[in-house]
């Protein structure tokens, strides 16, 4: 009788599982949705200080509760982290929405485990291997192809590498995160780092603030950019990291671009050009062969 709930308990994890990765995947693909319909009438700064006010209030609970646990000096890296790991990146992704379509930014996002690896080898003396050298260049392979396309007879280059300079600094904030935050509650020190973040850009947003009225439905794309796709879903990984590990939930990084070009093609019109697809399958498959074992 004692196997019975473990087996049932087992069962329940199987299909769990996947539904919440889906659900994950799907929510981060709504965010360049999101930004890419806001972004017009607040501006990147605007936009990303709403975002991450809203998302450090969804977690202060989390963070209040285990606030014995952030000492004053915990504070020198988390004041930088979340610099580096939210309010720099989602400045950049927001810049580029106002330049390409949605999908660009959730294809250069997928590259954030490459560079995660790229720095841990570079800086922390992690070993990286042959798989994941050549997974490297190939997806940078892939940065290069979506780079010089054109979407529309527009170039979209300027938003590719800005992109990738916020892929780059995720991958910073994950070795970052990894060494200096260890053994803290997950969603207390997320709600810590967006908090950090949202002071730090304060400044910035209040004097690039809109002068014109912003339009009902950039505020409701920019109040479910931050209580959703930044709040509730650093909830939903930290909890499936909890669950199934670090690099099974990163598996989710194959989903963004998928649903980011998807509810894109839906919702704006936009098209999914041959460079695009060329490009994510570069970018998706080194991702992919990166994280084997």
């Amino acid at each position: 009788m004692s196997g019975v709930p473990t087996a049932s308990a087992a069962l329940e994890r199987d299909w769990r599982t996947p539904l919440e990765l889906t659900v994950l995947g799907a929510i981060w693909g709504c965010s360049f949705l999101f930004m890419r319909v806001a972004v017009p009438a607040f501006g990147p700064y605007a936009l990303v200080e709403v975002r991450l006010l809203l998302g450090a209030l969804v977690l202060l609970p989390f963070l209040w509760q285990a606030r014995d646990r952030f000492p004053a000096r915990r504070w020198l890296w988390l004041a930088p982290i979340g610099v580096i790991n939210s309010a720099i990146p989602f400045v950049l992704f927001a810049w580029a929405a106002q330049r390409a379509p949605a999908a660009i930014g959730a294809i250069c996002n997928a590259m954030t485990v490459l560079f995660a690896a790229l720095i841990a080898f570079l800086f922390f003396g992690e070993k990286i291997g042959m798989r994941r050298a050549i997974a490297l260049l190939v997806g940078f392979a892939g940065v290069v192809v979506l780079a010089t396309a054109k979407v529309s007879g527009l170039s979209i280059g300027a938003a590719v590498v800005a992109g990738a300079v916020a892929a780059l600094l995720y991958g910073l904030g994950v070795n970052l995160v990894k060494r200096h935050m260890t053994g803290l509650p997950p969603a207390a020190s997320a709600g810590a780092t967006l908090g950090c973040a949202a002071v730090a850009l304060l400044p910035m947003a209040l004097t690039h603030w809109p002068t014109t009225p912003i339009p009902t439905l950039s505020w409701a794309c920019a109040v479910a950019l931050g209580v959703v796709c930044t709040g509730l879903a650093f909830l939903m990984f930290y909890r499936l990291i909890a669950r199934i590990g670090p690099a099974r939930a990163s598996t989710v990084t194959y989903l963004v671009p998928m649903f980011g070009a998807l509810f894109a093609w839906l919702f704006l019109g936009e098209a999914v050009t041959w460079a695009m697809v060329v490009a994510g399958v570069l970018i998706l498959g080194s991702v992919a062969a990166s994280q084997k074992r």
